[in-house]
């Protein structure tokens, strides 16, 4: 299982949407991102493994969560995984899933709206 690279550049590339326009490679990137959360299962797997205590999740503990099928979990988690969101590990014969917390930051802070002042 291959690690997909994160599609988006540094934090520092891109203030709040409100302060600036956002570069069109960042807005691609971006918008990879917040295509991959915009379902409610891609959304719901998201905060199972960025909440996992450990770190990283098994999919063994993942698939039970929902009522779908293996393959559509794996479908959604290949999502994620693409969008730069995860990185995945097989162990013998399970993937454990990790966030990437680097572009989550990035898109908590491209929606950052400072207040008015």
């Amino acid at each position: 299982m291959s690690n997909q690279a994160a599609p988006a550049a540094d934090v520092s590339c891109c203030p709040p949407l409100n302060e600036r326009r956002v570069p069109a490679e960042a807005a691609t990137a971006f918008a990879s991102a917040f295509k991959a959360l915009g379902d409610p299962v891609r959304l719901q797997l998201m905060s199972m493994i960025a909440s996992a205590e450990s770190g990283e999740i098994c999919v063994c503990d993942l698939t039970p969560a929902f009522d779908l099928t293996g393959p559509t979990i794996s479908h959604h988690l290949r999502t994620l995984r693409e969008a730069g969101l995860v990185d995945a590990e097989r162990r013998g014969t399970w993937v454990y899933y990790r966030a990437r917390p680097a572009i989550l930051r990035q898109l908590a802070a491209l929606l950052t709206v400072a207040p008015a002042t």
